[in-house]
């Protein structure tokens, strides 16, 4: 008797979620360096209002979340149950993060956070199946 294992081409997704996640942690800390290295305040003009951030948070923002999004990226690809959560929260967390940057840089946060929703989607709804391939 053989034990079929089958698995949906979403497999494939999850790959695409880990690189994806690497790939947005490597830019999350780029920003977080140049914001550290950077003046001390970011501002911009949207529709008459200013909207000031402080640097030097935002920069440990980025650094933080860009080391956990590359390290729960390249854990991704173990297909371990900690990993998938890990990384839904790590995603989660970074469009969140993206949110406040709305005002500042509408589009590149937007694209963030459609590919970081990208993202958790493929690891719930298709995450069990990295895990069979390994059994």
């Amino acid at each position: 008797m053989t034990d079929v294992k089958t698995t949906s081409g979403w497999v494939g997704w999850v790959g695409f979620a880990g690189i994806i996640l690497i790939l947005s942690g490597v830019f999350s800390l780029i920003q977080g360096f140049v914001a550290l290295i950077g003046s001390n305040y970011y501002y911009a003009v949207e529709n008459g209002s200013l909207f000031l951030f402080d640097l030097t948070g935002w920069g440990w923002w980025n650094l933080i979340i860009g080391a956990l999004l590359v390290l729960t990226g390249l854990a991704l690809f173990t297909g371990a149950t900690w990993a998938r959560v890990v990384a839904i929260i790590v995603a989660s967390l970074s469009a969140i993060g993206q949110m406040l940057l709305v005002p500042a840089q509408p589009w590149w946060a937007l694209i963030v956070i459609a590919v970081d929703v990208l993202v958790i989607y493929a690891i719930t709804a298709h995450g069990r199946e990295i895990a069979m391939l390994d059994d």
